[in-house]
């Protein structure tokens, strides 16, 4: 479940606010550690040069130096050693002999007993030593010094003085309070500093975020290029500094011109004529690449100044066929003519049988005419459950009736579901085109030639429209050019419906395969999946019997 408490995106302010602070604490952290270990370093040196001195002065002392070694020679030196610890804030101070027994220690129940650690090694060798240690009251600073007699001849044992050493977290307590104040004030200069750059950059961006000047950039150029119209732009300069995919194709150019001078590329677009007089011209008819386009040509101004100039044009000739074609006002506009022509004759025939005196042969011929139209009408509206196909059906079969062309629609026709990836819009192109393309083909064949059959129909798996003529056919040689936009064996202005077919065909990752009879005429298949499938879009050109 989608969780209902939406993050809002930081802005740039803030996340230039929080990048601030993380540098400046990140400096007082690392600032504040280096500065911790260097006053842990200065205080352990000078705590042991402290402790040193301490064990000097009572390696110094006669008390110390006739006692140690002697027996009972502790009851002398314990009170000393502790006088002078008490004295001195140290931590212990502990005198021993050659054989590393003690004579004092702070805990008095280790007088007597022997020193076990390792450091005094060089101290019973006659040599002064700071060393540091972990012990049961914590880290320490400890000072060994030699305690010598006979004019320090001899030596008779060791002193040995240690002072606990501050960990990090005391020295921390110790000078929060002005690296407190340092990172206060460190923060208040660097959120100040962060807010007026980012004030500044947010300005400078149009008050946009980066992430919505890039989602603008991305739907600009989407827009650009899913536009039906050709879009051309230059600068002052007259360098092209847009150009989309229609514009390239209306224009024929294959390389990309971004950046190339207008002139060299479209000698004739009339677009720095547009920034030498700052005014637009709408709506004319030009001649480009030896395509005759509408266009439309506007100076692109920036706080008042013409900064560049931009053209949007399309081809006039495809508009118009495309127009008449996809709307299918051209069909229904023609089947609504033939119909009440059609059906005037009727009535002129009713009526000159009535006037006769015929009213048996003008019931006969009234039930003639309306069984073969409820005939077909009854089909239509049973089994074709899609109201834009029905309606390009009823208006076919009035056409052809004025033709006097025999259209079949075959009874196990059926259309119930169509998917959303299919508009019915596309199939009333692809039947209608289909089915006018037969009609032209058998115009000029003789009456019992003069048929079409059309049959669609809908599986789980996808849509099949079936349209044949008994026509002249094919000639094997055209059958791989019917489709290219333009060619048409009719004469000029045509090539268009099959180019459309053939185009829907392909949107819909469909197929369409030729089926060339044996006796006359051709079949034109058209398999429309309901789901898309890798490898469709293909046209075969098989030649079956039918």
């Amino acid at each position: 479940m989608r969780s209902i408490f939406l993050i809002k995106p930081l802005t740039i302010r803030t996340k230039m606010a929080l990048f601030s602070f993380g540098l400046v604490l990140l400096a007082i952290m690392v600032g504040g550690f280096l500065l911790i270990q260097k006053v842990t370093v200065m205080f352990e040196d000078e705590m042991g040069l402290h402790a040193l001195a301490i064990a000097r002065t009572l390696a110094q002392m006669d008390e110390i130096k006739d006692n140690v070694g002697q027996p009972n020679g502790w009851e002398v030196i314990q009170p000393i050693a502790e006088k002078t610890r008490l004295a001195t804030g140290v931590a212990y101070i502990v005198v021993l002999d050659m054989h590393k027994i003690r004579y004092s220690h702070p805990v008095q129940d280790r007088i007597g007993k022997k020193f076990t650690d390792q450091d005094i090694g060089a101290a019973l060798a006659n040599h002064e030593l700071i060393s540091r240690a972990e012990g049961v009251l914590g880290p320490s600073i400890r000072a060994f010094v030699p305690i010598k007699v006979d004019e320090g001849t001899r030596q008779v044992g060791v002193v040995v003085v240690g002072v606990l050493t501050p960990t990090a977290v005391q020295i921390w307590r110790s000078i929060h309070v002005k690296i407190y104040s340092f990172l206060a004030v460190g923060l208040v200069i660097g959120l100040l500093g962060s807010l007026f750059l980012a004030h500044n950059i947010k300005k400078a961006m149009l008050s946009m975020e980066p992430g919505e000047i890039a989602r603008l950039l991305q739907e600009r150029i989407a827009i650009f290029q899913a536009m039906s119209e050709g879009v051309v732009a230059i600068d002052t300069n007259l360098r092209i500094t847009v150009l989309n995919e229609e514009a390239r194709r209306l224009l024929g150019l294959e390389n990309d011109v971004v950046g190339r001078y207008v002139y060299d590329v479209i000698p004739d677009s009339n677009l720095p004529e547009i920034i030498k007089s700052g005014k637009p011209v709408f709506n004319q008819e030009r001649v480009i690449n030896n395509t005759i386009i509408i266009s439309n040509r506007l100076p692109v101004k920036v706080n008042g100044e013409i900064v560049g100039a931009v053209s949007t044009f399309k081809d006039k000739t495809e508009v118009n066929a495309l127009a008449e074609e996809l709307t299918g006002v051209k069909l229904f506009v023609e089947a609504l003519r033939v119909q009440n022509h059609e059906n005037a004759n009727k009535l002129h025939t009713i009526a000159g049988l009535v006037e006769l005196g015929h009213y048996q042969q003008a019931i006969d011929y009234i039930f003639d005419i309306t069984g073969e139209q409820q005939k077909v009408t009854g089909l239509i509206n049973k089994q074709i459950h899609d109201y834009r196909m029905a309606g390009l059906l009823l208006g076919k079969f009035a056409r052809s009736k004025e033709l006097k062309i025999e259209l079949n629609i075959d009874p196990k026709s059926y259309l119930k579901y169509i998917p959303d990836k299919i508009n019915s819009s596309d199939l009333v192109i692809i039947a209608g085109n289909l089915i006018e393309n037969a009609f032209e083909a058998v115009q000029q064949a003789g009456n019992e030639k003069r048929k079409v059959y059309f049959k669609i129909y809908d599986t789980a798996e996808q849509i099949t429209i079936e349209v044949r003529d008994w026509g002249p056919g094919i000639d094997p040689q055209l059958e791989h050019k019917i489709f290219e936009q333009g060619f048409s064996t009719k004469g000029t202005g045509r090539g268009i419906g099959l180019h459309l077919v053939k185009r829907t065909v392909e949107n819909l990752n469909g197929s369409i395969k030729i089926i060339r009879p044996e006796n006359t005429g051709v079949l034109f298949k058209v398999m429309l999946p309901k789901q898309c499938k890798p490898g469709d879009g293909d046209i075969e050109y098989p030649r079956v019997d039918y």
